[in-house]
């Protein structure tokens, strides 16, 4: 939680079963075990925000709740962002505040997170496996040149990056089907 960059990769993987060996042989460990979590985008009704190529977000993971501003990306060979994020009290009252502020719940993506990180040296490092309506990823986080490292051990090349949000994977999806776009949930 806090404030810097996040930077960081995502890579289609045929399922999550798939790659945990690959993980394990990497000297990686579960951080944080396999979670549901729902994200709810917000923004104004001219989409002021989605204009700046930003996002506002609140994600409820567990008993907790995210809120998280994202800034426009930058370019280059991984994706590399402004994030800033903090837990709140309140989901509901966080909710209501924006409302007051003017915005509202535009987009809302689910998905199953485990997360993974390097036993040492502690560090911003992380591999999370996410398993989402539209199909399971791999995303890794840090430096880039750990990112590169990470990739190529797990079996992967920069060929394989993918830098897109899940919103816009959703909506290439919804295309590829030829489905009108809602939002990115499991069925019930």
């Amino acid at each position: 939680m806090g404030s810097g960059f996040e930077t960081e990769v995502k890579i289609p993987i045929s399922s999550a079963g798939d790659v945990m060996d690959r993980l394990h042989s990497a000297a990686l460990h579960v951080i944080k075990p396999r979670i549901f979590e729902a994200n709810t985008l917000y923004d104004t009704p001219d989409q002021s925000i989605r204009k700046q190529s930003a996002i506002l977000r609140i994600r409820e993971v567990g008993d907790s709740t995210i809120v998280t501003w994202k800034g426009r990306g930058e370019a280059g060979p991984h994706k590399r962002r402004a994030e800033i994020e903090t837990k709140v009290g309140s989901r509901d009252v966080l909710h209501e505040i924006f409302g007051q502020l003017g915005f509202a719940p535009v987009f809302r993506y689910e998905k199953y997170r485990t997360e993974f990180a390097p036993s040492s040296p502690p560090s911003p490092r992380v591999v999370t496996v996410d398993e989402t309506p539209i199909g399971d990823f791999l995303e890794i986080e840090g430096p880039g040149e750990w990112i590169d490292q990470m990739a190529s051990q797990l079996g992967f090349t920069s060929k394989d990056y993918v830098l897109e949000s899940y919103g816009a994977l959703y909506l290439a999806d919804c295309r590829r089907r030829g489905v009108q776009p809602t939002n990115m949930v499991f069925r019930s």
